[in-house]
């Protein structure tokens, strides 16, 4: 059995970023598991801190600590064919449209 090569596991996992991170890249992998904006995540985790009086912000560095990093070779955000893919190729971001080929003599 040959395997295609690809580093995306076939289902989705609950990762820290190596890009797109403000601090430790919690927020940002919490929107990008449940597919929302990352700043609505950080607004949401702000006010949800001032409503308790800072006591939710400490679950702020024990999600840092349980949530792992993502690789370093894994693809960027949103992963390609993932996200409301219909077809079992990718076409994010698709390679656009090519120049017609030049006439052979």
């Amino acid at each position: 059995m040959t395997s295609t090569g690809t580093s995306q596991p076939p289902y989705k996992q609950l990762r820290r970023p190596t890009t797109d991170r403000m601090i430790a890249g919690v927020a940002s992998g919490i929107g990008r598991y449940f597919n929302v904006d990352p700043t609505l995540v950080r607004v949401i985790f702000a006010v949800i801190g001032l409503l308790t009086g800072g006591i939710a912000v400490l679950a702020y560095p024990i999600m840092w600590f349980l949530i792992p990093a993502e690789p370093a070779d894994a693809p960027a955000w949103p992963h390609p064919g993932t996200v409301g893919a219909t077809t079992a190729t990718p076409t994010w971001p698709g390679p656009g449209p090519q120049p017609p080929a030049p006439p052979v003599r």
